[in-house]
């Protein structure tokens, strides 16, 4: 099972686990996010590639933190009013939570691998979407339920670069530009490198990494 937002790194995650394994499903989130529009790309996404797809409406989240994508005031690059070493952007405890609910999820339909577009290298600082931090949640929640549920993480130690390349070797670079959606302000507008307004942190890296991929590219011939 993927946890899967609709963006790039789960829309590359959710091809390389349709082609590694036997039956895949996606998992979706809706936690309050003012970006809503990942999720109708999620759905559209989940569908071109015939994965089966569930969205979970956790909106009560969003009147338990603070975060600019949740709808708080303030701008995108501000501090965190909880934690000033952090972005606005930060969602305090949302991979936790993510990853909690699709561990219970998986239970029930019996899955045994969860898959996470998580990554430490190219990303925002969010502490959440370090690998010590996934390997202690899961091994928490295993000892909860008395489970030995795997969770995988192929982009963690990626770049947004090595993230393109691993979406062109898995044949959905095209699906991955086109159609997934990182960015935080919501824009639908077209780039070379994606959707996006082309001003946030989440474009910035995007965008950064598509170029420094073509031109891998075409050193590479």
């Amino acid at each position: 099972m993927v946890i899967f937002s609709g963006g790039q790194d789960s829309t590359t995650c959710l091809a390389w686990a349709k082609n590694r394994f036997e039956q895949v499903e996606a998992i979706t989130f809706f936690y309050g996010q003012t970006h809503e529009i990942e999720i109708q790309q999620a759905k559209k996404i989940a569908l071109t590639l015939g994965v089966p797809h569930h969205l979970m409406d956790i909106s009560f989240y969003k009147s338990m933190v603070h975060s600019v994508l949740t709808g708080d005031a303030g701008n995108i690059n501000d501090q965190h009013p909880d934690n000033p070493d952090l972005p606005a952007s930060f969602v305090p405890n949302r991979n936790a939570l993510f990853i909690l609910l699709a561990h219970s999820f998986a239970q029930t339909i019996k899955a045994s691998t969860l898959i996470a577009g998580l990554c430490q290298t190219d990303y925002s600082g969010y502490p959440d979407c370090r690998e010590n931090f996934a390997k202690a949640m899961m091994q928490a929640l295993n000892l909860g339920a008395d489970t030995q549920v795997e969770l995988k993480t192929p982009l963690m130690f990626l770049t947004k670069a090595e993230t393109f390349a691993l979406a062109a070797a898995e044949g959905v670079l095209e699906l991955v530009v086109k159609e997934s959606h990182t960015c935080y302000q919501g824009s639908a507008q077209m780039h070379p490198w994606g959707r996006g307004c082309d001003a946030c942190p989440a474009c910035g890296l995007r965008k950064k990494g598509y170029h420094e991929f073509m031109h891998m590219k075409e050193q590479h011939g």
